[in-house]
């Protein structure tokens, strides 16, 4: 569930004028998962950008003060998420943990670093989502400290089918600034891509895993 239509389209001109997102149709990246892809999205690059940063706080703590007024900490998703999470719960004025993926194996072990009282209404900042497992794995760590998780914010979601039926099934509300259709949109009319590569951006998106 995106903010609104203009929010969207904004965001996404934003995250491809600084790089934040880039297109690349005819010269795939190779991600982690071993997928190759002809987008790369890496939102921790706003953060060198005041101006885009501010954007993105102000609108996360806008919604969140009209939807989650109850909230009492803000939890970000090591590592991507962290530093936005710290600004939004600034300006919140409560406080920040953040939650790593798993366990430290030395020291007190701590999955979720920073400190969180029984029952505390939290709300969950990502950068990103694409498959939604690392989300939902931090939503559970959160969960088993006897946390109330709200909900998630994210700047930006890839839409796939498989994070949209896995936040359902966890029945955990999530709210993005903007995802890859708005993000085509934009692109499409800023000249970014041809409506060659427009389709092939689609054509990647409906099986990903077995694009080449």
């Amino acid at each position: 569930m995106i903010f609104n239509k203009d929010t969207a389209k904004k965001t996404a001109k934003l995250l491809l004028e600084i790089n934040a997102i880039k297109l690349q149709p005819t010269r795939p990246f190779s991600w982690a998962s071993g997928w190759i892809s002809p987008i790369y999205c890496d939102n921790r690059i706003s953060l060198s950008y005041p101006k885009v940063r501010q954007y993105i706080k102000e609108y996360f703590v806008q919604d969140i003060k009209e939807n989650y007024s109850e909230v009492e900490v803000i939890a970000g998703v090591a590592t991507g998420a962290i530093a936005i999470g710290v600004l939004i719960a600034d300006s919140l004025n409560i406080p920040f943990v953040y939650v790593r993926p798993e366990p430290k194996k030395h020291g007190r072990q701590n999955q979720i670093e920073g400190f969180l009282g029984k029952g505390k209404k939290v709300l969950v900042i990502e950068d990103l989502i694409s498959t939604g497992k690392s989300s939902i794995n931090a939503v559970k760590a959160l969960q088993q400290a006897d946390a109330n998780v709200l909900g998630m914010y994210a700047i930006f979601s890839y839409g796939f089918p498989q994070a949209t039926s896995l936040f359902k099934q966890e029945n955990i509300e999530l709210k993005t600034l903007s995802n890859y259709k708005y993000l085509l949109l934009q692109a499409q009319e800023d000249g970014t891509i041809s409506d060659k590569e427009n389709n092939v951006l689609l054509k990647w998106r409906e099986n990903p895993a077995e694009w080449k």
